[in-house]
This record gives structure tokens, C-alpha cells and sequence, in this order.
């Protein structure tokens, strides 16, 4: 939540910093931003070829633990970890966060998903939503800012709290995911959101873990959607970029 008090708050007071973090927010991760979301699947693509993902409760299954064992939480954590970096100011943290979050990226499909997405956020906020100190930012990494840690940097030079941008990012990022599928399934609006049900206190505790998480606390588990990344280069049709 964006109100970090309980008492009751009318719409002047609402107007001004809350209200600009939240418009941020839902700018910034709507499908509408021009960061290509929509043209990658994290290889779910394969998975729904090979049979892995058939329905609803095989793809809330597959992505509840995309969500809490793999590519989610890492990158959650990545993003909780840059976010105070540039917050602190603190540039070398911001660099070595950057290069660790690019090299853990498991295949080439993914490595340009993240950094192709990371750049074009970079790009877009610069021209349209800059902010004092970004540039700074940036240009203090060694590489390129992949997705999480560029979403990050730029929560954290517009001061949007931590909290709420953590759960938005996620938030978008299983939609993302759930877009995707509903394509290669493909699946019905209402079934699609009902799989957004399913996942919503996965959400949560993915955002709460990532909250608490040390780089060390990094770590995957999901091999087999890692095998699907890479084996997804290989397939014969594809609708999906990875």
C-alpha cells in the first residue's frame, strides 16, 4: 500500500506525493509502457509445446514457482537490492548489484529479454520521466541495467517507496506471463484472471521475501523452466521472442 497510515484521508491530501508515486507506478508497469513485454514468454512458449503447461492449474503451478523459486524472486531481489543502492547514492554497490544481476541470467533468450527491457525502460524514463541524479546512476555501472534493476533505480531517483513499487513490478510481471499463455494455450479472459487469483499471495510473500533478502539468499530451483529458456531457441514456430 501507497497510505502508510490508517486514518481516513481525503482526496486533497491524496493529490500530491502519493498520488504522483501511484500514477508512476501504473505507468511505468502498465502493458501500454514501451518496453516489449509483450513480445517475450519466458520460455513458456516450449513448455506449452512440450505439453508442461496444458491449463489453468498447470500454468498457476508453473508460474507459482517461477514466482517463488526462480527468475521472480531473483529478480525481485535485484530490484529490492538496486533500489537502495541508488537511493543511498551509493554508485560502486549500484555496479557490482548491475553486473551480478546480468551474469545470473540463465540463457541467451533471457539475457536479452531482461537487458533489452532494461534498456528500453532506461530510455523511455530519461526522455519522458527523468529525474535528477539518473544519469549519475546509470552511467556509474560497469553493464547495462537489466529490467529489475533498472525499474529500481529509476523507483528510487523519483523517491516512489519501495514497497509498492516491489509488488507492481511483480504484479506486472506474472500478468506478463499470464498474457503469454493465454496465447499459446491459449486460455479465455476469465480464465486468466482467475490464474491472477491464484497467484496474488504468492505475490506477496515473493515481495515480502525479496524485502528481507540478502544477494546471498539468491538461487533458483526451476530447472525445468530454465531448460525451457534454452530449449526455446530451438523450437521450429515461435510466437514469442524467449
Amino acid at each position: 500500500m501507497l497510505m502508510t497510515t490508517s486514518e481516513r484521508v481525503g482526496a486533497c491530501d491524496l493529490a500530491e506525493r502519493e498520488a504522483a508515486a501511484l500514477y508512476r507506478l501504473l505507468t511505468w508497469l502498465s502493458p501500454a509502457f514501451p518496453v516489449g513485454g509483450f513480445s517475450y514468454s519466458s520460455g513458456i512458449e516450449w513448455a506449452v509445446e512440450v505439453g508442461d503447461i496444458v491449463d489453468t492449474a498447470t500454468l498457476a503451478d508453473w508460474l507459482d514457482a517461477m514466482l517463488g523459486d526462480g527468475s521472480g524472486f531473483c529478480d525481485a531481489t535485484f530490484l529490492v537490492h538496486a533500489y537502495r543502492a541508488a537511493e543511498a547514492g551509493e554508485e560502486a554497490t549500484l555496479s557490482d548489484i548491475a553486473e551480478l544481476a546480468a551474469a545470473m541470467v540463465p540463457s541467451r533468450e533471457r539475457q536479452l529479454e531482461t537487458s533489452s527491457q532494461g534498456r528500453a525502460f532506461i530510455d523511455i524514463s530519461r526522455a519522458a520521466w527523468d529525474a535528477d541524479g539518473l544519469d549519475a546512476m546509470v552511467a556509474a555501472c560497469r553493464t547495462p541495467l537489466v529490467y529489475p534493476v533498472a525499474v529500481g533505480v529509476v523507483a528510487a531517483m523519483h523517491g516512489v517507496p519501495l514497497a509498492p513499487t516491489l509488488h507492481a513490478f511483480l504484479h506486472a510481471l506474472v500478468s506478463n506471463w499470464i498474457s503469454a499463455a493465454s496465447r499459446l494455450i491459449p486460455l479465455g479472459q476469465t480464465d486468466s484472471q482467475r490464474v491472477l487469483v491464484r497467484l496474488e499471495a504468492a505475490v506477496a510473500a515473493t515481495a515480502n521475501r525479496a524485502l528481507n533478502a540478502t544477494l546471498d539468499d539468491l538461487g533458483s530451483a526451476t530447472f525445468r523452466a530454465d531448460l525451457a529458456s534454452l530449449r526455446h531457441e530451438t523450437q521450429y514456430t515461435r510466437l514469442f521472442r524467449s
